[in-house]
């Protein structure tokens, strides 16, 4: 079943949260193969939205992401 509630409980939550403060440069690659990378905006329940280096906004579904991780 999946989540109905914002857990910030929970580590990846956490980690994410916290490179949002940090403005820490991000990468992450996608079940697709494809890689986005850049610097993480907002996050919500669903969803993840990376500011790229052309200052884009990319909203990407949390459950499409393969793996993320710091470029710093």
């Amino acid at each position: 079943m999946p989540a109905t509630e914002f857990d910030t409980t929970l580590p990846s939550i956490r980690q994410l949260q916290n490179w949002i403060k940090d403005k820490t440069p991000v990468e992450f690659k996608l079940m697709t193969g494809d890689v986005i990378t850049g610097k993480i905006f907002w996050q919500d329940i669903n969803c993840v939205c990376i500011i790229n280096d052309n200052e884009e906004k990319i909203t990407v579904w949390k459950f499409a992401i393969a793996y993320m991780k710091s470029r710093s």
